[in-house]
C-alpha cells in the first residue's frame, strides 16, 4: 500500500539518515602467505597482458673478483641472487641458490689471503640481515655473525684479507656499533661502541686504521679515523658545526683522504655535496668537484692508484667523471656517450686498474653492465638483460618539468621537479588519467630508471605518469632537503596540490581521473594527499606507509627511532605530539573519501603492519572501497617475485575499477540552481559543494546501495539532507510530484535532485511542469533534460490520464 501524500511529505521534510552501504563486510581470504580483504579475484586476461612485463630482469654491478671476473646480482627464479660473468654478454652462472635474496654482495679485495665475496640475507624481509662469507674455491658459505636478531651490514675488507669490518646492532639492538672480524682466525670484536649509528668507509693500506662517521640524519655526520690498536677515536672537524657526509675513502699515498661532503667552505654555505681531498699541512681541503653545482655520489679510486671514477647525480641523471692520480687531471671518455642515459649504481675498478665496470638503469632499458676500456677508451656491454620479450623501441622516456607551487625563494615561485611520462597513443576520450608516484624516504629521490608498471600503464591503461620530487628530496640542494622537516611537514602535502592545479592545465592530461601511489614515506604522501584532497583524487594505493607518526614512532624497531626523529620530530615533546595528531591520517580517516587500497609487509621492521591495519580499520568505515594486501613473507616492500606479481597485478587492477572510469557524473541543470541526475560520489557532493550546492534531494529508497554514507557526507559538507523514497513506477503520481515541488520551493537555489540513474528526477518534475500549466512536450522536454530516459512511457500515461480526467 502506498503512503498518503502527507506522510510522504512529513517524511520528506525530515533530514533522515540514508543506510550505509555495507561496510562491515570483510572478504578475507588467505592463500600461503598471502592476506587480502576485498580484493577481487585478478582476471586471467588482465595476467595475461602483464605477464611480459612481470618477467623483465636487470642486472647490478656488485664488482670485480680477482680473476678478472664481474660479480652481479641478478634474478632468474623468485629472489636476486649472486651471479658470476666471465666475458662480455657471457653466461651468468647463478652462485647462491637461496629462498630469501641476497644483498650487500662485497667481494675480496685481488690482493687477499683467500678468493670469495661477502654477502647479506635476512628472513621474510625483517631486515635482520646477517652475514655470509661466500668461498670461491670450495664454493661453501659461513656465517659470519651471530645468526640472531641483530642487523649486520656496510661491510669492508682489508686489502690483504686479514680484517673484515663491519657495523652490528649486536650489542643491545640498538646502536649500530663497527665490529672487526679476524679472517684467519675467526674472532670478532667490537671496536667502536660509542653508542649511536655508525659505520665504515674504509681500511687503511695497512689495515691499522678504519676511516668511520656517526650518522644522524640525511644532514648530518660526523667523520672520525679509529686506531684498531689502541681503540683511540678520533673525530675530525666539521666546517660550519654539521654537515652531511658521503663516502669517504684513503687516498693511494695513506695520508690524505677523498670525501664528500657539503660542509661550509670559508664560511659560505654549501647546498651541495662536493668531492674534497685533504691530506696533513695541506691547509684547507680542495674542493675537486666545485664546478658542479651537483651532489657527488659514488667515489672510487683504482687499486694502482693511478686514477679515482665519481659520478655526480644531475637533476636526476647520472654522469660519470675519471680523474688522473696524483694530479686529479680529468681524463675524457668519449665512448661513454654510447650509455644510455639514466642512473649509474656502482663503479669499479678491475684488478689491474685498466678498466671500470658499471652498471646503469634507464626509463627504457632494465640496469645492466657495462665495462670501459682506459687505455682504448672502448666500451663494452657484459650483460643484456631480458625485457619479457616486449619490443623496447615501444618503451617511454620521460621528459623533466617543473612545476609552481604555493611558495617562494629569493622573491621567485618555488618549482617542483617531476619526471612526466606521456602515453605514446592519444587518449581515446581526448585526455589521459593521471598516476602521480611518490616516492618514499622522506629523503630520497625518484629517478628516470626502468620500472615495467610505469611502462604497461602507459602502453595497455594510456595512463599518464607523473614522479614528482617534492620538497624533502635529496640532490637539489641542502635547503631543498630540509624544507620538509618538523613542523614543515604537510608542505610537501601541499606540493602535491599544487601538482594538482599544474595537472587541471595540461590539455591533454584529464584532471578529473588522478590516482596517487606511494610507498613507505610516500605511503604517507598518499594518505595525507587523500586526507587534503579526497575530492580531487579518485584513488590511491598505499605501500607500507606511516598512517600515524606517533604510532610509527613508538613501534619502529629500536635501532631506527632516533634517526626517524630527527627527520619528523621528537613524539615525545608535547608541541610536536600535538602537531603529528594534526597531520596524522588515522586521525582525520573520514576526510579520505576516495577508493583506497593498502599493501604490507607481515615482517616490517620500518613501517609496522599496525600502521596498515588501523588505518584500512579507519578508513573502511568511509563507506568507498577499501582494498587490503598483506604478505607473510615480506618486510618493507616485496622482493619475491610471485608476491610482487600479484601485488602488481592488484593494483593495475585496482586502477582499472576506481581511475579508468569515465570523469565524474555530469549533472543537467534544467534551471539555474537546480542539478538533476543519477547518484552521485562522495567527490561529486564535494565538487557541487563547491558549485553552491546547499540541499541534496534524494529520491532513493532506504534499500538501496548508495556506496557510501551519503546522509553523513553532505552534513559533514554543511549540505541539507531530505529524502523522498520513490521506489518505483508506481509511485510516479501527481501526489509525489507536488511533494517535490513543495521541496523545490522550500529549498529554493543551490539544489541537487538525484535518484540512481536520473529516470525518477525527470519523471516527477515533468509531472510537476505540466501541473504547473506546461504542454506535454514542454513538460516531456523538461523532464529528459532532468534525465528521463527509460521511464517516458510512463510519463506519458500518467499525462494522458490527467488530461482524460
Amino acid at each position: 500500500m502506498r503512503q498518503p501524500l502527507l506522510a510522504v511529505l512529513l517524511f520528506a521534510l525530515l533530514p533522515v539518515q540514508a543506510p550505509a552501504a555495507d561496510t562491515g563486510k570483510v572478504q578475507r581470504q588467505v592463500a600461503g602467505n598471502r592476506t587480502t580483504e576485498n580484493v577481487p579475484e585478478v582476471p586471467a586476461e588482465l595476467l595475461e597482458r602483464l605477464d611480459r612485463y612481470q618477467n623483465t630482469r636487470g642486472a647490478s654491478l656488485a664488482g670485480w673478483t680477482r680473476d678478472g671476473c664481474l660479480l652481479v646480482s641478478t634474478r632468474f627464479a623468485e629472489t636476486a641472487q649472486a651471479h658470476r660473468v666471465c666475458m662480455p654478454l657471457g653466461m651468468r652462472e647463478q652462485l647462491t641458490f637461496y629462498p630469501e635474496p641476497v644483498a650487500g654482495l662485497t667481494p675480496a679485495p685481488p690482493q687477499t689471503w683467500r678468493d670469495g665475496f661477502v654477502f647479506a640475507k635476512d628472513r621474510g624481509g625483517d631486515e635482520f640481515s646477517q652475514l655470509y662469507w661466500f668461498d670461491a674455491p670450495t664454493r661453501a658459505t659461513v656465517l659470519l655473525t651471530d645468526g640472531q636478531r641483530s642487523q649486520n651490514g656496510g661491510v669492508v675488507i682489508s686489502r690483504d684479507g686479514g680484517l673484515l669490518a663491519y657495523s652490528s646492532t649486536a650489542r643491545n639492538g640498538t646502536d649500530r656499533d663497527v665490529w672487526v672480524r679476524d679472517t684467519r682466525t675467526g674472532q670478532s670484536r667490537a671496536v667502536l661502541t660509542e653508542g649511536g649509528t655508525w659505520g665504515v668507509s674504509d681500511f687503511s693500506h695497512d689495515g691499522q686504521r678504519l676511516l668511520v662517521g656517526r650518522y644522524v640524519s640525511a644532514n648530518e655526520t660526523y667523520p672520525g679515523e679509529l686506531d684498531l690498536a689502541s681503540g683511540k677515536l678520533t673525530m675530525f672537524p666539521v666546517d660550519g658545526g654539521k654537515a652531511a657526509l658521503g663516502q669517504f675513502r684513503y687516498a693511494p699515498d695513506g695520508k690524505g683522504v677523498f670525501y664528500v661532503s657539503d660542509e661550509d667552505v670559508a664560511g659560505k654555505v654549501q647546498q651541495f655535496r662536493t668531492l674534497r681531498h685533504h691530506g696533513p699541512g695541506t691547509g684547507a681541503p680542495k674542493l675537486i668537484s666545485a664546478h658542479i653545482p651537483w651532489d657527488v655520489d659514488e667515489v672510487r679510486i683504482a687499486g694502482d692508484g693511478r686514477h679515482l671514477a665519481y659520478t655526480t647525480n644531475e637533476d636526476g641523471i647520472s654522469r660519470l667523471h675519471l680523474l688522473r692520480l696524483p694530479g686529479l687531471q680529468p681524463v675524457a671518455l668519449p665512448a661513454l656517450r654510447e650509455l644510455p642515459v639514466g642512473v649509474i649504481g656502482n663503479i669499479d675498478f678491475s684488478p689491474d686498474g685498466q678498466r671500470l665496470a658499471l652498471d646503469i638503469n634507464s626509463a627504457t632499458s632494465p640496469s645492466d653492465v657495462y665495462v670501459v676500456d682506459l687505455a682504448g677508451k672502448a666500451l663494452t656491454r657484459w650483460t643484456r638483460s631480458e625485457v619479457g620479450g616486449l619490443d623496447a623501441s615501444a618503451f617511454v622516456a620521460p621528459t623533466l618539468v617543473r612545476y609552481p607551487t604555493f611558495d617562494q625563494v629569493d622573491g621567485q615561485p618555488r618549482t617542483i621537479p617531476a619526471f612526466y611520462y606521456r602515453p605514446a597513443k592519444p587518449a581515446a576520450s581526448g585526455k589521459h588519467p593521471v598516476l602521480i608516484n611518490i616516492h618514499g624516504g622522506p629523503e630520497a629521490q625518484s629517478h628516470p630508471v626502468f620500472n615495467p608498471s610505469i611502462q604497461f600503464m602507459l602502453a595497455d591503461l594510456g595512463v599518464a605518469v607523473l614522479v614528482p620530487n617534492v620538497r624533502g628530496s635529496s640532490g637539489y640542494g641542502k635547503d631543498y632537503l630540509q624544507a620538509d622537516n618538523g613542523f614543515k611537514r604537510e608542505d610537501s602535502v601541499k606540493d602535491i596540490g599544487a601538482l594538482l592545479d599544474w595537472i587541471a592545465q595540461q590539455p591533454e592530461l584529464d584532471a578529473s581521473r588522478v590516482g596517487v601511489y606511494g610507498g613507505s614515506y610516500g605511503g604517507y604522501m598518499v594518505l595525507s594527499s587523500l586526507m587534503h584532497y579526497s575530492d580531487r583524487i579518485k584513488a590511491g594505493i598505499d605501500v607500507v606507509g606511516i598512517s600515524d607518526f606517533r604510532t610509527f614512532l613508538k613501534n619502529t624497531e629500536s635501532y631506527r627511532r632516533d634517526l626517524r626523529r630527527a627527520e619528523y620530530g621528537d613524539e615525545r615533546d608535547p608541541e610536536m605530539a600535538a602537531f603529528f595528531e594534526q597531520i596524522a591520517p588515522l586521525r582525520h580517516a573520514d576526510r579520505i573519501r576516495a577508493p583506497l587500497f593498502v599493501a604490507q609487509g607481515r615482517n616490517d621492521p620500518r613501517v609496522p603492519w599496525t600502521e596498515a591495519v588501523q588505518i584500512v580499520e579507519a578508513v573502511r568505515g568511509n563507506g568507498q572501497p577499501m582494498w587490503y594486501l598483506e604478505f607473510a613473507d615480506e618486510g618493507h616492500g616485496f622482493r619475491k617475485k610471485a608476491n610482487s606479481d600479484y601485488f602488481s597485478a592488484a593494483s593495475m587492477l585496482f586502477w582499472q575499477r576506481h581511475l579508468l572510469d569515465p570523469a565524474p557524473r555530469t549533472f543537467a541543470e534544467p534551471r539555474a540552481g537546480l542539478h538533476t541526475g543519477g547518484q552521485p560520489s562522495a567527490q561529486d557532493l564535494a565538487r557541487l559543494q563547491a558549485q553552491g550546492v546547499r540541499t541534496v534531494i534524494d529520491l532513493r529508497t532506504p534499500g538501496e546501495d548508495r556506496g557510501f554514507d551519503q546522509a553523513a557526507e553532505a552534513r559533514r559538507l554543511g549540505l541539507a539532507y531530505v529524502a523522498l523514497p520513490i521506489a518505483g513506477k508506481d509511485d510516479i503520481t501527481a501526489a509525489n510530484a507536488t511533494a517535490l515541488q513543495a521541496l523545490l520551493e522550500q529549498h529554493g537555489d543551490g539544489v541537487l535532485l538525484h535518484c540512481g540513474s536520473g529516470n525518477r528526477v525527470g519523471a516527477l518534475l515533468a509531472l510537476g511542469a505540466a501541473q504547473g500549466g506546461a504542454s506535454h512536450e514542454e513538460a516531456l522536454a523538461l523532464g529528459r533534460q532532468a534525465g528521463l530516459t527509460s521511464w517516458e512511457p510512463v510519463v506519458v500515461e500518467r499525462l494522458e490520464a490527467e488530461t482524460a480526467r
